[in-house]
This record gives C-alpha cells, sequence and structure tokens, in this order.
C-alpha cells in the first residue's frame, strides 16, 4: 500500500461520495427537528464542509504522508504511537458497526429465518477479500458501482413524486420552533455522521495522482452529495410525516415500499435493499483499509499479514450490542457525541495546529 500516486482525483471523489452515502439513507437524519430536517441536514453539511477544509488543509501541508505518517512525524514517537492505535481502533470499530448494521437489515428484509452470525460471516468474509486486494481494487470498485447508486437513488426520487405519494405540507411550517431545534439536531449528531467521517479520507488522500485540482473535484463531491442526502432524507418526511418518521425502524425502505406502479414498477424496496448494502459493503470496506493500513505503518507488516486478524476482531465487536435497537442507541447516542468528534474534530485541528506551529519554528530557525 505504499505505491503513492496510483489513484485519479475522479476516483477518490466518487469513493468519498459512495463512503458519504453509506448507510445514511437507513436513517432518518435531523428527526428531532421534525418538518425542519432539511435545514438540520444542511447545517451538519455546512459544518461537515469545514471539518473537510481542515482535513485537507492538513493534507497540503505534508502531501505525501498520510494521517498515520504525519502522527507520527509530528506528535513523536510515543504520543504519535498511541494516537495512530487509537485512530486504528476508531476505524475499526466504525467497520464493525457497518458490519452489524448490514447484517440487521439483510435479516430484517431477506433472509429472516437466517442466523445474524452467518450472515456477518459471510459479509465479512466477502469485505476482508475485497481488502485484502488493497485500496486501488475498493476504489475500481466504487467506479464500477457509482452509476447503480445513482440511477437507482435517481429513480426512487423520480417515483415517489409520480407516484402521488408525495406531501410537501407535511413540511410546513418551516422553523416553527426557530433555530433551536435544528442546532440540536445536527450539533453535534450530524456533524459526526456522516458527514464527518470523511477523516478517513485523510489516509488516502496521498494516492491522488494529481493534487492540484484535488480541493475543488473533493469538495465538488462532498456538496453534491450533501445536498443529495438532503433531498432523499427529506422525501421521508414528504411521505411520512415527521411524527411517523421518527418512530420508524427503517423510514426510508418503508417509504419505497409504498411505490405501486402496477405492471411496471414493484417491490421498489428490493431495488432500495440492494443500494443499502452497497453503501455499507464500500463504507466498511473503507473503514476496514484505514485500520489494516494504520497497523502496517505502526508495525512495518505488510496489510495483508492483518486483514485475518482484523476481520476477527470487527466480527466479534459487531455483537457487543445484544439487540438492534441498543446498538441504535449506542451509535447515535455515546458514539456520536463523545468518541467521533475527538477523532474527526480535536484531534485534526490539534494536529494542524503542532504542524503549523512546528514549520513555523523550523522557519524562524532557518532564517
Amino acid at each position: 500500500m505504499n505505491s503513492a500516486g496510483t489513484l485519479r482525483v475522479s476516483e477518490l471523489a466518487v469513493c468519498l461520495s459512495l463512503f458519504e452515502v453509506g448507510s445514511t439513507t437507513l436513517f432518518l437524519m435531523g428527526g428531532e427537528a421534525k418538518q425542519d430536517a432539511w435545514l438540520a441536514m444542511l447545517t451538519g453539511a455546512f459544518v461537515g464542509l469545514l471539518l473537510l477544509l481542515i482535513h485537507l488543509g492538513i493534507h497540503h501541508q505534508e502531501p505525501e504522508l498520510d494521517l498515520f505518517l504525519m502522527l507520527r512525524r509530528y506528535m513523536g514517537k510515543m504520543l504519535g504511537t498511541l494516537l495512530i492505535l487509537l485512530f486504528i481502533g476508531y476505524f475499526a470499530y466504525e467497520a464493525s458497526r457497518n458490519l452489524r448494521d448490514l447484517a440487521e437489515v439483510t435479516e430484517l428484509t431477506l433472509l429472516n429465518r437466517t442466523p445474524i452470525w452467518v450472515i456477518s460471516l459471510i459479509t465479512i468474509l466477502v469485505v476482508s477479500n475485497t481488502v485484502r486486494y488493497g485500496y486501488r481494487v475498493l476504489f475500481l470498485m466504487c467506479m464500477m458501482l457509482f452509476p447503480v447508486m445513482v440511477l437507482g437513488y435517481t429513480l426512487i426520487s423520480v417515483l415517489i413524486p409520480s407516484t402521488g405519494l408525495l406531501h410537501t405540507d407535511l413540511s410546513l411550517p418551516v422553523m416553527e420552533n426557530g433555530w433551536g431545534p435544528i442546532l440540536r439536531a445536527a450539533i453535534p449528531e450530524m456533524i459526526s455522521f456522516p458527514f464527518g467521517q470523511a477523516v478517513l479520507f485523510l489516509v488516502f488522500y496521498p494516492y491522488a495522482r494529481n493534487g492540484r485540482n484535488l480541493n475543488k473535484v473533493v469538495i465538488a463531491a462532498y456538496i453534491m452529495t450533501a445536498l443529495s442526502l438532503t433531498f432523499i432524507n427529506q422525501l421521508i418526511i414528504f411521505v411520512m410525516g415527521p411524527q411517523i418518521a421518527m418512530f420508524s425502524t427503517l423510514p426510508l425502505l418503508q417509504t419505497v415500499q409504498l411505490i405501486d406502479m402496477t405492471e411496471v414498477f414493484e417491490r421498489m424496496d428490493a431495488l432500495f435493499t440492494l443500494l443499502l448494502f452497497l453503501g455499507l459493503g464500500i463504507k466498511m470496506a473503507a473503514f476496514f483499509h484505514g485500520a489494516v493500513i494504520g497497523l502496517e505503518r505502526i508495525t512495518h507488516r505488510s496489510y495483508k499479514k492483518w486483514v485475518l486478524p482484523m476481520g476477527l476482531v470487527l466480527y466479534g465487536v459487531s455483537f457487543l450490542s445484544p439487540t438492534f435497537t441498543e446498538h441504535i442507541e449506542v451509535g447515535r447516542g455515546f458514539t456520536l457525541i463523545y468518541i467521533s468528534p475527538l477523532f474527526q474534530i480535536f484531534l485534526p485541528v490539534l494536529l494542524l495546529l503542532v504542524i503549523l506551529l512546528k514549520k513555523r519554528m523550523k522557519n524562524k530557525k532557518n532564517n
């Protein structure tokens, strides 16, 4: 995984887009803001954009170094190693959560008589095989699946209004209770998931061939993805209304199940489930890659030797929560409020400040 400059910037942007979509459509985002969920999404996306600019700023300070190598260089050997281990743990934990999400959705929608441990085992074997071939395969896979994802979500977005399910009045009145509920819904939860998770791409930015266009392309992909996710999320409100949508286990799936164009489009829930599987698989594989690259950096042993041990860890950790409800509660509570901001906001900002400070001191010394 040391071959720098092997990715096109467009491939990086496409993977970032699919990564952000990931498991986001599994949930109603900003439900606490009720009909103003779209404003909460846009608020979270804006703050996420500021974080993305910080991440890109870190990358451009040392374009040849990934997140782990920068931590080692600028934080010192002991503290840097500790922070690398923490980031490896964070990426592994996020991958395990995606594994559990995928297994639970499969059991709920398709294989309700299959034990969840069997579904998880098959999933981790498939994803581990992808990771074994390196990040290049992951990014090529994203390029292949991107048209499928775009077409699928576009079809859903077109069919819902065309079948008369859309009731735009359900999004009124706008800002009924002011900015309070909107900000509470967006900060920190929506920043942490999904927008702040782009911190993972500090591991992949150095592999881009042409860094000159990196900022423009990545930012454009982020904005387009954020706007698309906001629209798709608001479709749930338009169809189900904020009160019902808040208490739905899989709100977008239930929305899609209502699509019925006799003898033309039926069982659209199968299409959405496929899209959800692809998004979850890509996100899990990306976090999995981040974890094994970190292990390669810290041990100087090939990432391939870490794929099996890390796969076993992910498989085991995915069962920490005994029920799906508890799994969701832990993820949308403790993880998003306390764990994610540490890795997405505090540590990247600290790293950027240390890099700038050390470079300034070095320049003064040279002068």
